[in-house]
């Protein structure tokens, strides 16, 4: 498995009040929120495989959703790829958060 890290964009569409506030905690647990159900997350392989099992556990397959956009190195396109309306969010400029 690839030891380095990447950006994911994780964003979730939650039907059930308690699985979005589990599902909400659990990605907050691996990244930095950007809005309310979109989250930046610096990953390696190991840790996007342990926050995909831990959300299947939590969401209902056929009423959830939760999508993961590769944005690539965080060093090479972390902060690049996002252009903003409106209030700027402040992203992360480097560095795991995985608790």
């Amino acid at each position: 498995m690839a030891t380095g890290r990447t950006r994911f964009l994780v964003s979730y569409d939650i039907s059930d009040a308690k699985r979005l506030r589990l599902v909400h905690k659990t990605v907050k647990d691996y990244g930095w929120p950007i809005q309310y159900s979109v989250f930046i997350c610096d990953l390696d392989a190991v840790e996007m495989l342990l926050l995909k099992q831990e959300l299947s556990s939590i969401i209902h397959h056929t009423e959830d959703s939760v999508a993961f956009v590769n944005l690539g190195p965080p060093a090479n396109r972390g902060r690049d790829c996002f252009d903003f309306m409106g209030l700027r969010t402040a992203l992360p400029t480097s560095g795991p958060t995985v608790i």
